[in-house]
């Protein structure tokens, strides 16, 4: 190993060793925002990305600094976690439609209106990720291999997703794609059986014959 890659490495590990002093701090926050070890977990990975992409030289309190982001991107995770609950809690309860029309059709357009939402504010990969991780509870590791990309840039990729949900912008959606994910979507809250919706999924991510687009997608900057 040349003198700078051991530089590199070496610098590597003592900013790991330094973060590990915050991360109980950091967890708690989280924890104590969305009340889930494991989103928890979640946020404070994201922080530690962030971290090694900033300036450090700049930041002269990183104790509040690394606590500031925590607790922005739990707010994000708890933000997106109301919405989730909100709009699809009432997809894979028991038929009542019979007992009362009206409520069923408003679900149905609920959830219509929720995948729009989705695909108007999220690229495909990112998508594809998110609703794998967030609505049917994949696994990190499981949706990365879907998406021919790691576990890390996955994680990275519902992260920005939290965000783009939160902040919202605005890409046109045709009535066909709306259409074939919803149909797919709801079938698959439903049933329990996610394979034509995760085909459609990781087909529009390009992962078909190009795994670059979903890594991609992880590594950008907002």
């Amino acid at each position: 190993m040349s003198a700078t890659c051991a530089g590199v490495t070496s610098d590597l590990d003592a900013e790991a060793r330094s973060f590990d002093h915050h991360r109980r701090r950091l967890l708690a926050i989280a924890y104590r925002v969305i009340g889930s070890r494991t989103e928890a977990e979640d946020v404070v990975q994201e922080v530690w990305m962030r971290w090694q992409r900033t300036d450090r030289r700049r930041v002269a309190a990183p104790q509040a600094y690394l606590a500031t982001v925590a607790t922005r991107l739990s707010l994000n995770v708890v933000r997106s976690a109301r919405w989730r609950h909100e709009t699809f809690s009432g997809l894979a309860e028991p038929d009542r439609t019979h007992d009362a029309p009206e409520a069923g059709v408003e679900r149905e357009e609920a959830v219509h209106e929720a995948v729009r939402l989705l695909m108007e504010r999220l690229g495909a990969g990112e998508r594809a990720a998110y609703v794998l991780r967030a609505a049917f509870e994949y696994p990190y590791e499981q949706i990365a291999g879907l998406l021919h990309t790691t576990p890390a840039n996955t994680r990275q990729l519902v992260s920005r997703a939290r965000r783009h949900l939160a902040r919202g912008r605005c890409v046109t959606v045709t009535s066909a794609q709306h259409r074939r994910l919803s149909t797919a979507f709801v079938a698959a809250a439903r049933t329990g059986n996610t394979t034509c919706l995760v085909r459609l999924l990781t087909d529009t991510t390009g992962t078909g014959g190009d795994a670059a687009p979903a890594a991609r997608g992880a590594r950008e900057q907002d």
